[in-house]
């Protein structure tokens, strides 16, 4: 939700931005005059209830015709208030909507643009040359009984599948691993709900634009969560939280849910897009002028991961126009595949600023003592769709793959044998 101070003192920041991310300028007008709105049905209410406890005053002081006019007046005034409170409440809620249709301010840097405009900010690694013929990962993952899909879509239908044996042993070692450099980096660790209420879901962005992909239960009015992102951004919902010797960071250790609405057709084989997998997330609380620095270090703890796994990768910076409507900043690492010969997305980290926090109303006390928006940054450690790097880029040529040198202990093993 964005800062109705921001609005009223720079709306032309909030006009490029719409425009960078391809959205309708218009918006940010249509807000304007929802304030305004509101703020002048404020003021009205405000002056026929002072009004009101005047006139109070004035009928305990009179009598005789006196009185019965002023009376009568108060009759008058009881019916304007209401209407006026009325009118009120009918200007708050068109502020809300009028304020919840318009994403984030992007950062000043942000490629404008979308999906294919990132801008490549580093390679890391260089892809490894094979002197056989490559598998992808779903062939050298059957080869190795470490998933089963038809099973799975026996199960569950399409784009669900089976984690067996080795499989579900390398996604174990994997997020234990991830979430072990979380909590020696001083994140707390959870194991969150993936249940959530709609207030949750709507707080932090996700009943917008890509209402489609959640997946909902009518009958209970709850979400499945398609990210750890969703319940700790309302773990501190309602709450003043103490931001006083620096930010608050968590660690979430979940199965995530995706209908991939829209992707019909698209990566249709084997585990890259799933409606169901497991995520280690980082999230952070922060003061809004550090949340750019914390940004770095959530990519940083990112880049350490994908290290450990020996993957070639390269960070980009992701267009506005591609960024959702609570990021403010997103930065993605994307790991070679082999088999596609191109690079796929691994890794994303937002900087949402104080987007998700204001709708949450999750606050701090600044150095004065007072109330202050925090703001909520997110990223992923680990996932599921890791597995289909590691196995791509470690295959050998009779089919087994060699283990990451960090994951042997968690593993119990060098390599992975048919």
């Amino acid at each position: 939700m964005i800062d109705l101070k921001l609005l009223r003192d720079d709306p032309e920041a909030l006009r490029r931005s719409q425009r960078a991310r391809g959205e309708d300028p218009a918006a940010v007008d249509a807000l304007l005059v929802a304030d305004e709105r509101r703020r002048e049905a404020v003021g009205r209410a405000d002056t026929l209830r002072a009004e009101q406890r005047q006139l109070g005053k004035k009928i305990g002081r009179a009598s005789g015709d006196e009185r019965a006019a002023l009376l009568e007046r108060g009759k008058e005034l009881a019916a304007e208030v209401k209407d006026a409170e009325s009118a009120q409440t009918e200007a708050d809620q068109a502020l809300v909507d009028a304020q919840r249709s318009l994403s984030n301010l992007v950062i000043d840097g942000v490629p404008e643009g979308g999906e294919d405009d990132y801008v490549v900010l580093e390679h890391v690694g260089t892809p490894r040359e094979f002197d056989f013929d490559v598998r992808d990962h779903l062939e050298l993952a059957e080869g190795l009984g470490a998933v089963d899909m038809e099973r799975g879509a026996k199960v569950s239908g399409a784009r669900f599948f089976f984690l067996t044996g080795v499989g579900a042993q390398l996604q174990l070692a994997l997020l234990n691993l991830a979430m072990q450099r979380a909590i020696a980096n001083g994140f707390t660790m959870v194991v969150p709900p993936v249940l959530v209420k709609p207030e949750i879901m709507e707080g932090t962005g996700f009943l917008g634009a890509h209402a489609a992909e959640v997946y909902r239960l009518r009958d209970d009015d709850l979400y499945l969560v398609g990210t750890s992102e969703v319940p700790l951004a309302g773990y501190h919902a309602g709450e003043i939280i103490d931001l006083s010797s620096g930010a608050r960071r968590y660690a979430g250790w979940s199965s995530c849910f995706r209908r991939e609405a829209g992707s019909y057709g698209k990566d249709t084989r084997g585990i890259i897009r799933v409606h169901q997998f497991d995520k280690i997330e980082m999230f952070s609380y922060c003061r809004p002028e550090d949340s750019q620095a914390e940004h770095q270090r959530l990519l940083g703890w990112e880049r350490d991961m994908l290290a450990a796994i020996e993957v070639p990768y390269r960070v980009i910076d992701v267009a506005a126009g591609d960024l959702g409507s609570s990021a403010a900043r997103k930065y993605d690492c994307e790991g070679w595949l082999p088999s596609q010969n191109r690079y796929r997305e691994l890794t994303s980290t937002s900087n949402c600023t104080t987007f998700q926090a204001r709708r949450l109303n999750v606050r701090y006390r600044d150095d004065d003592g007072r109330t202050q928006v925090a703001a909520t940054l997110n990223g992923t450690l680990a996932t599921t769709r890791w597995i289909v790097a590691i196995l791509e880029n470690h295959q050998r040529a009779d089919g087994s793959v060699t283990v990451p040198e960090q994951l042997r202990p968690l593993l119990g093993r060098d390599v992975l044998t048919p």
